[in-house]
């Protein structure tokens, strides 16, 4: 009864990420299938069987997610990520940006920025160039 649960949980997990399409919800029901096919191999109950779902889990979102989602990145053509395709932009100042932070309005969203020139100072309602972006923060010039 045990490998059926797995085996169920496996399917339907597989089935949810051809919604979702983030490779978790595939990472987990492999794992799935894999405590199924543990408890049917050596006969594991719960516990046993709950285990290898959850190494097998852990293992498959850490090793093997990071490289699918690079991939299907990298095949969809001209794809970039957010954060890329604001370098460059324009930007507002929203409160005051040195060399040591403050808010700036690009598009609809609101980032933390900091000087790209450690000198300089701009002012609310200044326009900004979006230099680089580090984490979650823009660094900006004068325009």
């Amino acid at each position: 009864m045990v490998p059926l649960i797995w085996l169920i949980a496996g399917i339907v997990l597989l089935a949810g990420e051809m919604l979702a399409g983030e490779f978790v919800l595939a990472m987990l029901g492999v794992g799935a299938l894999a405590a199924a096919g543990g408890s049917a191999a050596f006969g594991l109950e719960w516990l046993g069987s709950s285990l290898v779902f959850a190494v097998a889990s852990v293992l498959l979102l850490l090793g093997v997610r990071p490289a699918l989602k690079r991939r299907a990145q990298k095949s969809i053509e001209g794809y970039q990520q957010h954060s890329e395709k604001i370098v460059g932009s324009s930007a507002v100042v929203s409160r005051r940006v040195d060399g040591h932070g403050g808010r700036v309005r690009i598009g609809p969203d609101e980032w933390s920025a900091r000087a790209f020139l450690d000198e300089q100072v701009m002012e609310p309602g200044e326009r900004v160039t979006v230099m680089r972006i580090e984490g979650a923060t823009a660094l900006v010039l004068a325009e």
